[in-house]
């Protein structure tokens, strides 16, 4: 498909809406059908644009990933429709297997515990789709975040937590840095979900009352360990479970089964307090777990960290770090490295970090960037491993 709009020097964020063409990711979901209304409203010359992604065939049938499955498909034509927007469904499955399901799989075989979201939005979303859209000659992507941008007087980009802070999703947008933000439209960002819900139903859009998609989209039957199993059945061994000073206590059904901070299904009994999981040791494919006070940890370090200004917050600087899409900021001194990776001194120590998962910074509502918890303990490296007796491991 090729766009023959016409380009203008002028910036675009000055233009009129009239002037101004967005290409909407739609989900065929509330809150993408919201954000296409209200631009198409505003005036915006808004394309629908859908990605048809990978998924595991069920049952002898096609790819079903929740995300476009053929309801969600319908709905977002039906609602394009209605609007009066042009709707593409592009396919987008190699990509999504590669860069999203590819590296979920090499993530947990390799004792790891990895956020898809993050992936898709790095690869997939603000890459794969922000380029379609800047081919077609579109001036922006809009998508239906619960997340604000705002615009400072050198043109730079900030972006900032969703009002609605039960559906905030700056988490996952933290991958993102001035090159993506400054060609993005979040435009329910400002509004609660109970509003977007009422805008729609008010507008007669068909999917005001439709549930909202699960992260997984790419599992049929939102089972990641079974998932697994089938797609990294080498990564599902048997092995050891240690407590922290590496005494044996029973024997872990592959560690793409256990996950930092679990308690339950660890099949250990006779312990005097109970064992949670604290660390997944994957040169020894053991499972190490102790008591709840040997969760806590007061430091981590992130890598491949993008921060959202385009450089990093000076060193020292006190922020707060969130380790968990749903979980509370937590109070911090970060120190960017020259690896371009990030130590982080938490005030309190924290429970549940987990590799693999994201360290996202913030300044109260602005979110600063982010990067991917590093693995912490000596024997998760194999030079190390040489170092560390077998019958001693240090947690993360």
């Amino acid at each position: 498909m090729r766009c023959m709009i016409g380009k203008t020097t002028r910036n675009k964020h000055e233009l009129p809406p009239s002037e101004t063409t967005v290409v909407v990711a739609m989900s065929g979901g509330v809150d993408s059908s919201v954000a296409a209304a209200l631009l198409t409203e505003q005036g915006y010359r808004c394309i629908g644009v859908m990605m048809r992604l990978w998924a595991e065939a069920a049952a002898g049938e096609g790819s079903g990933n929740k995300c476009c499955d053929e309801e969600s498909v319908e709905d977002a034509r039906r609602v394009a429709d209605q609007l009066g927007m042009p709707f593409y469904l592009i396919n987008v499955e190699r990509p999504f297997k590669e860069k999203v399901v590819d590296l979920f799989i090499e993530g947990y075989s390799s004792g790891l515990t990895p956020n898809p979201c993050l992936a898709c939005n790095r690869h997939i979303r603000f890459d794969y789709l922000l380029n379609y859209a800047r081919r077609l000659g579109a001036d922006f992507l809009a998508t239906g975040h619960y997340a604000r941008l705002r615009r400072q007087q050198d043109g730079s980009i900030q972006l900032l937590r969703g009002v609605d802070v039960h559906k905030d999703q700056s988490y996952v947008l933290s991958v993102l840095g001035q090159a993506e933000l400054t060609d993005l439209l979040f435009p329910v960002g400002e509004l609660a979900k109970e509003d977007v819900r009422r805008m729609a139903a008010a507008r007669g859009l068909p999917i005001h009352s439709k549930h909202d998609s699960m992260d997984l989209c790419f599992v049929m039957d939102d089972d990641y360990r079974r998932f697994l199993s089938d797609w990294a059945a080498d990564a599902m061994t048997a092995g050891e479970i240690v407590d922290v000073a590496g005494n044996v206590l029973g024997e872990h059904e592959g560690l793409p089964n256990y996950t930092v901070g679990q308690r339950r299904g660890l099949g250990l009994s006779g312990t005097e307090a109970p064992m949670y999981v604290v660390a997944l040791e994957h040169i020894r494919n053991q499972l190490i777990v102790g008591p709840l006070q040997a969760l806590g940890r007061s430091e981590l370090t992130a890598a491949s960290v993008s921060w959202t200004a385009g450089r990093p917050v000076p060193s020292g600087s006190r922020v707060q770090c969130q380790i968990r899409y749903s979980g509370q900021p937590l109070d911090c001194t970060v120190y960017p490295q020259e690896d371009g990776s990030v130590r982080v001194a938490l005030e309190e120590p924290a429970r549940g970090i987990s590799p693999g998962q994201g360290a996202v910074f913030y300044d109260g509502p602005l979110c600063l960037g982010g990067g991917l918890i590093k693995r912490g303990y000596p024997g998760d490296d194999p030079a190390a491993t040489e170092k560390t007796p077998a019958h001693r491991v240090s947690p993360i």
